[in-house]
């Protein structure tokens, strides 16, 4: 029998890798004889860099950037062994849980920092960069990343504009002759899983502007701002970026990466399983193992347990998920892949007791779905 236990992390408490290792634990003490397959995933969000470095015996590499506020604050990228790829999560530089809830302004926040991660990872001479660009704090266009990598965004006194996505309107030039030039040489593959265009009442400022602490007031001045930082890209790169699905992603961070970088926005699960050959790992198993923290409707939308799902049913292979914790509204799961679902908590607990017994909790869930699994492989008639 293959088994392949393909898991997400379970945030704040278990890396993907973590997760994988408990499962296969508690599957061997009842099915020792079953090949196992570990590939921990991830879908471009927080654990990214984790389970990429884990799944490639890479190393993370700590680093002070310009943080979402102006300040310097500690960021993280990761490298894989062969220091050919780099592993970037935005939120790690730029994120919104770097902001204190009374400081979000997405008028003044910049993602300065994130251009900071890039050159340091083209300073390493890697020649692939994947960028989860999710949980961002901000809405200047990518303009701070932008800025930081070389290019100079001048007002018309010929000077570089102000960080914040309230300086985008005074825009005048853009000059890309000094952006890094490794920029070029290097592929970028950008973990996106939203399809929102820049601007509009489905544009990053409308979306996304509010939970980053823009009023309405501000939501309307940063779409203005947006449309002329995009009319400039399109006057000086010749590059139409308003309306193209997924520019909106991480307040515009999507539309800079695609003009300046030609980068390739896909959803990060995508991303995540080609550069692992999940697909290849699935194929011959008897039983996939998925899971995350909590299943629910939101997992639709490119999470890593329906990634998962979606790739073994190609192959009519029954999948399971193991879950932190499980929604209310789970009638979809069959048509979606995932032929059952169980939550690993056995009692009522609070959020701190959960999170600090999820080994113990995952490990005895397990054992409990492989001794089911045996008593019906081999035991029934």
């Amino acid at each position: 029998m293959k088994i392949v236990i393909a898991p997400d992390s379970f945030k704040e408490s278990l890396s993907a890798l973590k997760v994988a290792t408990i499962i296969e634990r508690g599957f061997k003490e009842v099915l020792p004889n079953a090949t196992y397959i570990k590939c921990p995933v991830a879908d471009g969000g927080e654990g990214t860099v984790v389970t990429m470095v884990e799944a490639t015996d890479g190393e993370i590499c700590h680093i002070d950037v310009i943080g979402p506020l102006g300040h310097r604050v500690t960021a993280f990228y990761g490298l894989s062994q062969n220091k050919q790829q780099a592993f970037i999560e935005m939120a790690a530089a730029s994120g919104l849980e770097l902001v204190p809830p009374e400081l979000r302004n997405p008028l003044l926040t910049t993602s300065y920092g994130t251009g900071e991660l890039i050159k340091a990872c083209l300073d390493r001479g890697v020649k692939h960069i994947v960028i989860g660009i999710g949980g961002s704090a901000t809405n200047d266009g990518g303009a701070g990343m932008l800025q930081a990598l070389g290019v100079k965004l001048l007002d018309k006194g010929g000077q570089q504009v102000k960080l914040g996505g309230q300086a985008l309107g005074d825009i005048a030039s853009i000059d890309v002759s000094m952006m890094d030039p490794r920029i070029k040489k290097c592929q970028f593959s950008i973990a996106c899983d939203v399809s929102n265009p820049l601007i509009g009442k489905n544009g990053a400022s409308a979306v996304f502007g509010p939970q980053k602490g823009a009023t309405s007031e501000h939501i309307e001045l940063l779409d203005r701002n947006l449309k002329h930082f995009a009319d400039m890209i399109k006057r000086e790169l010749h590059v139409e970026v308003h309306y193209i699905a997924g520019a909106g992603a991480a307040g515009g961070m999507g539309a800079a990466l695609l003009a300046f970088f030609q980068a390739d926005l896909k959803p990060g699960f995508d991303i995540i399983a080609t550069m692992l050959n999940l697909e290849s790992m699935i194929q011959g198993a008897n039983l996939v193992i998925t899971g995350e923290g909590r299943l629910d409707s939101q997992s639709l939308n490119g999470k890593v347990p329906f990634g998962v799902a979606q790739l073994a049913k190609k192959y009519d292979i029954p999948v399971i998920a193991i879950v932190g914790s499980l929604g209310d509204d789970l009638s979809h799961l069959h048509q979606f892949g995932i032929d059952s679902a169980f939550s690993i908590l056995h009692k009522i607990s609070s959020l701190p007791d959960a999170l600090n017994n999820a080994e113990n909790n995952l490990f005895n869930c397990t054992k409990n779905i492989a001794s089911a699994l045996n008593i019906r492989l081999f035991n029934v008639n």
